[in-house]
């Protein structure tokens, strides 16, 4: 039994998280402003002797009394609609916060784990992406206040693992998906799984043809407890390495849903990533982790959440 911090707890994979370190028998200390996250996601904790839930903008000064064996980081706005509408909190999040969190692990001598994301590798030119690429990020265009922050969340990461010597993990997260996602958080499946249940046409940007690689968040989760039990410092990328054009997808999500909802294309978002795949040698190697649950049943079952929140409220 640890007794674990989580920052940005009451998010979409916060939540998951939380639940399966509580299913473990794991003490959990969530912290979480609500801005992007949900209480709905962690209501039923609430009650349980081993989940403590405090409003607190990690942004500002963190203290939790007692001791603390791991602080998780995962506080930040992660899709594109919320990051971009605050731009400036993203960024504070990522620098403000990352340092707050680290100063609470290291003043605990507890371990920091933190969630970075396949967005440091920005419109990659090296494919699948590896751990040792170094990326090819807009700093100034309007993604950059997220892909920046999570750069510099490494960076000082890594700094206090070398000049403090504290124990650290640091996960690349890449696309991921499933139940307690906002129907309109504007994330691409999101999209295409509200708007084909309510038979409104599916909006495809560009022509369709880049690609993601989309990890079940069960998947994703159990890779973050790999990492954070296992020696190893990361980077490490977590995330399924099956490759879908957004046309594959929406055909896909067209056939799960029984939806008629025809395709309509319109531009594409300023430096939106033409491919993005992981390259998961590392973690399979170092962790033994891979994903399991294919796109189609992820899909089916995100899908049924989001028809458990009725259609009229998607």
């Amino acid at each position: 039994m640890a007794r674990i911090v989580i920052t940005g707890g009451a998010g979409f994979l916060g939540s998951h998280l939380c639940d399966r370190l509580i299913e473990r028998g794991d003490e959990v200390v969530c912290l979480d402003n609500l801005i992007t996250g949900q209480v709905e996601n962690i209501e039923h904790l609430f009650g349980n002797p081993l989940f403590t839930f405090v409003n607190q903008d990690v942004s500002n000064h963190i203290w939790v009394p007692g001791d603390v064996d791991a602080v998780l980081h995962w506080a930040s706005p992660a899709s594109p609609p919320d990051y971009l509408e605050a731009p400036i909190q993203t960024l504070k999040v990522g620098s403000l916060g990352t340092h707050n969190a680290l100063g609470l692990a290291h003043s605990k001598g507890a371990k920091f784990m933190i969630s970075s994301t396949s967005e440091v590798y920005g419109d990659p030119q090296v494919h699948p992406q590896t751990e040792d690429y170094w990326g090819h990020v807009n700093p100034v265009g309007p993604r950059g206040c997220y892909d920046e922050a999570k750069r510099f969340s490494e960076a000082i990461t890594m700094a206090y693992h070398r000049y403090h010597g504290l124990d650290i993990a640091i996960v690349r997260i890449f696309n991921t998906y499933g139940p307690r996602m906002k129907p309109r958080d504007g994330r691409v499946v999101t999209n295409f799984l509200r708007q084909a249940l309510q038979g409104e046409p599916i909006t495809i940007y560009g022509d369709g043809k880049q690609t993601r690689s989309f990890c079940y968040v069960e998947d994703e989760v159990r890779g973050f407890l790999a990492l954070l039990d296992a020696d190893e410092t990361g980077p490490i990328n977590i995330g399924n390495p099956n490759e879908f054009t957004m046309l594959e997808l929406a055909e896909l999500v067209l056939d799960v849903t029984n939806s008629s909802s025809e395709l309509v294309f319109e531009d594409l978002p300023v430096d939106d990533p033409m491919q993005r795949q992981p390259d998961i040698t590392m973690a399979r190697e170092r962790l033994g982790w891979e994903p399991e649950i294919q796109l189609r049943e992820g899909l089916q079952r995100t899908a049924a959440y989001f028809e458990s929140l009725g259609i009229d409220n998607l």
